[in-house]
């Protein structure tokens, strides 16, 4: 993909970022840095993002106030949130943290194949879900362009393609469950769910064209 996913990182202490960045140098995806909340909430203004890791604890601005500004915004409130925080934490932390909206909640120091596996599931997705909303656009611009209304005889010509693309992404679907499955993660099963809906939708436009 010629944009890599940009993953935002948000902790007010620069040796975290830098482990941060360590940690996920090995996969496909640009680190955006952010020391505060409010610097965070900059960056989501003109930046769009697969993931944010977000720590709790932070002066001014914390985590979970930061998070509620994220979810209020119609451009990010979907962007999935991961809490990072130390394992002495108030024990309504976590609870706190799911109630802020984050999909998931680890606590320092985390394993770092765990993050990994988890990051990787959600960029994943993200790009799955651009590219089925890049082909059913270029999909739909190839239909119009070749089907005139009422002319269905450059169907043979672009259903191929069509049926391609729609099973190229389906295999892709499936093997995101797989990660998902090894991650164990269960604020993966809402994102996998709108993903096959928006799929099976396609498939049903391709099965009453063809």
């Amino acid at each position: 993909m010629a944009d890599r996913a940009k993953i935002l990182l948000v902790d007010d202490r620069e040796e975290n970022l830098i482990a941060l960045e360590a940690i996920l140098s090995s996969l496909d995806l640009t680190p955006v840095r952010a020391r505060s909340g409010e610097e965070a909430l900059k960056a989501l203004l003109g930046t769009e993002f697969a993931l944010i890791l977000l720590d709790v604890r932070m002066p001014g601005m914390d985590g979970f106030e930061t998070a509620a500004h994220i979810k209020r915004r119609e451009r990010t409130r979907n962007i999935p949130i991961i809490f990072l925080t130390v394992v002495d934490s108030a024990p309504d932390y976590a609870f706190r943290g799911y109630a802020a909206g984050a999909v998931d909640y680890l606590t320092k120091p985390f394993d770092p194949w765990v993050l990994r596996a988890k990051v990787s599931v959600f960029v994943e997705l993200y790009n799955m879900n651009k590219r089925l909303t890049e082909q059913a656009s270029l999909l739909r611009e190839r239909l119009a362009g070749e089907l005139p209304p009422g002319n269905s005889a450059a169907q043979p010509a672009v259903l191929p393609e069509l049926s391609r693309r729609l099973t190229a992404v389906e295999d892709e679907l499936e093997r995101v469950r797989e990660l998902a499955r090894k991650s164990s993660d269960p604020g993966l099963t809402s994102p996998l769910t709108d993903l096959a809906d928006r799929l099976d939708h396609l498939r049903a436009g391709f099965d009453a064209l063809s």
